[in-house]
């Protein structure tokens, strides 16, 4: 990967690459999950520290076989292993089931990819049972035309899986113990043993290096894309959205081009999500509006409202019913009351707007004292005059009106115009310097 991340951290939609196979494994609802990690593991514990999972230290890297092993002294022998790979992250839970299901032999899952290069050769018999897996590497000309492929991901009782590794060797190219060994050996046992095609390939892909893993990115982002689609939604191109999270949606919801949801979103009936906007943690009313390039952080909107274009609410902002917020607008852990609008080229922090209040364009809340932050009260069909102050902590009455270009400082009160700043002078015979010639 040529980073200093470790390769199972490596994000897929957001997440790492492990938490997607341990919430696939946790849907299967196992009697134990064990990880497998190497030397210097303890970053990848540290990051899943809330996950109720074993731990296993495979202290040299001695192949996959070796590493099962490590896992094996803590299984009985009467359980049924599922190995599955934390680099590996799309492989979907019914493609495992049958893999799960009850029985003395050995199973694995194979597939078909258009290109087998990298992966070991499933070989098969005359009359078409499995007889073994060949790694690439060790596989001859004759073997490597072979196109169905082992994935690894495998199932056996954990009795029979301890003594066939006991006999696997490392008589190979990489010097390792194969997991993939215990197939031969099985068969040489006289044990059934299956091989499963995966139905879709890329699913089974696993991610090596930064090209892979972005193949790996765009597969999960269609499977999201197509997973709202399915479920309601209209994504005006399923190449260009990325999920990063989980997403609930109502009835026709429009999401456009370049589009991003992270954290848990929610969006009502009819809501329209206009081109390049960024949604994190946000829950938006039925009707409700996104103009095109806003950024939309920890926020909540009631029915109808309308964001943007160029709108950036960050933490904490609700906006009720019919709140309208305009281009080039900054929202900061305030409430905007019902059918109330700030439709231009303002900042609104640590505030509580009430129902129909009109803010014009320019106007900032001074929020901060370098300090401490305070809040600003609107009162309900107020009307702030363009390009205001309101320095807080401050309460504008219900219809007041506060004068173009006022620096408001102390409370306005209700229904009254206040005004605060310098009075217009012109002076007569004044000129503009002019630069000297030297």
């Amino acid at each position: 990967m040529r980073s200093a991340l470790p390769k199972v951290l490596q994000p897929v939609g957001g997440r790492p690459m492990l938490a997607h196979v341990l919430d696939t494994a946790a849907a299967l609802a196992p009697g134990m999950v064990h990880v497998i990690h190497g030397n210097g593991g303890s970053r990848v514990r540290e990051a899943f520290r809330d996950r109720s999972v074993h731990w296993v230290e495979q202290a040299e890297p001695k192949g996959t076989g070796h590493a099962v092993m490590q896992a094996l002294p803590d299984i009985p022998d009467s359980a049924r292993v599922l190995v599955l790979y934390g680099d590996t992250p799309l492989v979907p839970v019914d493609a495992l089931s049958a893999l799960t299901a009850a029985g003395g032999g050995l199973r694995f899952l194979s597939m078909r990819p258009d290109d087998p290069d990298g992966y070991g050769r499933v070989v098969r018999n005359g009359e078409g049972r499995v007889a073994r897996v060949v790694e690439q590497r060790d596989a001859c000309p004759r073997e490597l035309e072979i196109g169905e492929v082992n994935t690894g991901i495998l199932a056996a009782p954990a009795g029979s899986l301890r003594e066939w590794l006991g006999r696997v060797g490392n008589d190979n190219a990489q010097r390792e113990y194969y997991l993939t060994d215990v197939i031969a050996i099985a068969v040489a046992d006289g044990i059934q043993v299956e091989a499963l095609v995966a139905p879709d390939a890329t699913l089974m892909a696993g991610a090596n290096d930064r090209w892979q893993l972005c193949r790996l990115e765009r597969r999960y982002q269609l499977l999201q894309a197509e997973r709202l689609c399915r479920d309601g939604a209209l994504v005006m191109d399923p190449h260009r959205l990325d999920v990063r999270g989980t997403v609930k949606l109502g009835r026709d919801v429009v999401l456009d081009v370049n589009v991003v949801l992270e954290g848990e979103v929610e969006l009502g009936d009819g809501v329209r999500v206009g081109p390049n906007c960024v949604l994190r943690d946000v829950a938006l009313g039925t009707g409700t509006r996104v103009l095109a390039n806003c950024v939309l952080e920890s926020a909540r909107t009631g029915t109808d409202c309308r964001i943007g274009p160029f709108a950036r609410i960050r933490p904490d902002t609700e906006l009720a019913d019919g709140a309208a917020v305009g281009n080039f607008v900054e929202i900061k852990k305030s409430r905007v009351g019902p059918g109330s609008k700030i439709n231009h080229l303002a900042y609104v922090g640590d505030a509580e707007l009430g129902e129909g209040v009109n803010v014009g364009a320019g106007t900032i809340t001074c929020n901060y004292d370098g300090a401490a932050k305070h809040r600003t009260v609107i009162g309900d069909r107020a009307f702030i005059g363009s390009n205001a102050a309101l320095v807080a902590p401050v309460t504008v009455g219900a219809d007041a009106t506060i004068g173009a270009g006022s620096t408001i400082s102390k409370d306005a009160p209700s229904g009254k115009l206040t005004v605060s700043r310098a009075r217009q002078v012109t002076v007569d015979g004044w000129k503009r310097p002019k630069e000297r010639k030297t």
